[in-house]
């Protein structure tokens, strides 16, 4: 009664589970970006440096061509490579089964209607259903921004308001793809053969919310860069507007 409670979401046990299960891809997939890193790193110290697209089957027969002069440098190199490998195999075994969870009659209605976004396929609109669980319980839109940390920090104090880095609070997983989303409305606003394939089914008025947002994030992108605004503080500011978006498809009727 006075309001000092706060409600938490209880997620259904198949719902866990299905994030239990995109959490570990988002595990493997920083892991093997750490060992590619770790292995461009070793061969840039031997001066063996790529000067094209890295991580093509064209730099992976580079790869393989690679030899030293010290045995205990090649077994080092050959251990990393094995690691990646290893890594991509267990990625691509993880996407399969998450596109066939996305596909569950328990996600699929949400996840489809967040592919219709810019940015967004099928397993980051999965990781995105995952982690917010029931758009709904947000009355607005800007809360879920706020639960998601991508509003500024504020300290206050007397007479003083200052503005600080984002809270990063809530999920970093949903965080993470939000925040890579935004890269794409830097470019003009259109619909691509491969965004349309996805608007396929859809209802009109989540098609316009997408439609609006490429636009309304696209302007954004323009004005805050046009003020000199950093790239990376304008592309948060572009998340944080992108999750408003998704908050509206999610819950319109």
């Amino acid at each position: 009664m006075a309001g000092a409670l706060t409600v938490v979401a209880v997620p259904p046990a198949s719902h866990e589970a299905a994030r239990d299960l995109a959490r570990a891809r988002e595990q493997v997939r920083a892991d093997l970006m750490r060992s590619r890193h770790r292995l461009s790193k070793l061969l840039l110290r031997h001066g063996r440096v790529y000067d094209q697209s890295s991580w093509t089957k064209t730099h992976r027969r580079w790869l393989g061509s690679q030899r030293f002069e010290h045995v205990n440098t090649e077994l080092a190199f050959l251990d990393n490579l094995a690691a990646c490998e290893g890594l991509l195999a267990r990625r691509e075994a993880l996407d399969e089964r998450l596109s066939l969870v996305a596909r569950d009659a328990e996600f699929w209605p949400i996840v489809s209607r967040l592919r219709a976004f810019r940015g967004i396929d099928t397993l980051s609109a999965l990781v995105i259903v995952l982690e917010v669980g029931d758009f709904a319980r947000f009355p607005r839109a800007v809360q879920l921004g706020s639960w998601l940390g991508l509003v500024p920090s504020r300290q206050q104090s007397g007479e003083s308001d200052t503005h600080g880095p984002i809270t990063k609070t809530g999920s970093r997983y949903a965080r993470r793809i939000l925040v890579e989303a935004a890269w794409h409305y830097l470019r003009q606003p259109r619909v691509g053969v491969t965004l349309a394939a996805r608007h396929e089914g859809l209802p009109d008025h989540v098609l316009q919310i997408a439609w609006r947002a490429q636009h309304r994030l696209h302007r954004v992108h323009q004005r805050l860069r046009s003020h000199r605004k950093p790239p990376n503080v304008v592309n948060v500011a572009v998340a944080r507007e992108l999750s408003c978006f998704l908050w509206a498809a999610a819950t319109a009727p």
